[in-house]
């Protein structure tokens, strides 16, 4: 399945992300739900946004997916495989819900699944990575449901803007040669 073309997981489907997803990008990332779990944690901008697009995304260095639920037609998040290394075969993979009443229906799972089957197949990954914030139990046990395994722990690795200190867990799926 090429980028370009659909992406179905029963309840939801992944397609490319647009340029027309930029306004709903921006608003779901900048949510206080969705930031806290993020990594970077500076606001997003729109011109951060389409710097992205047009030097990560279409270069192929990240592919993007907006998630949306079947029924309603209804955008409900992102997920992403970045930092593609075509030599070393291995991606690293992000995803987040956007919308709050989407959250806690399982879609994060279906999504990680069609991801792990998109990087094994399409891409043709040895590796996909991903890395949680130990205290996001929610998303650990998801990752885990999709087929993530935990490769490591590290502590105190991200310093937040308070002074404190959050863990990181490394996940991954390998691919079979």
């Amino acid at each position: 399945m090429k980028q370009e073309e659909r992406i179905d997981l029963g309840p939801v489907y992944l397609r490319p992300i647009t340029l027309e997803d930029t306004d709903r990008i921006i608003r779901w990332r900048n949510s206080d739900r969705v930031r806290k779990n993020f990594i970077d944690q500076r606001p997003f901008t729109r011109q951060g946004h389409l710097n992205w697009l047009e030097t990560r995304v279409a270069t192929g260095e990240v592919v993007q997916f907006i998630l949306c639920e079947t029924k309603e037609d209804r955008p409900v998040g992102s997920v992403y495989i970045r930092d593609i290394d075509r030599k070393n075969r291995k991606g690293e993979y992000g995803i987040f819900i956007g919308e709050a009443d989407a959250a806690g229906k399982g879609y994060g799972t279906l999504a990680a699944k069609g991801a792990i089957d998109y990087a094994g197949g399409e891409l043709k990954l040895h590796k996909l990575f991903l890395r949680v914030f130990a205290d996001n139990a929610a998303a650990v046990r998801s990752y885990e449901k999709a087929g993530f395994h935990r490769e490591a722990l590290l502590q105190d690795e991200i310093r937040n803007e308070d002074g404190s200190w959050r863990d990181l867990i490394l996940m991954a799926v390998l691919f079979p040669e």
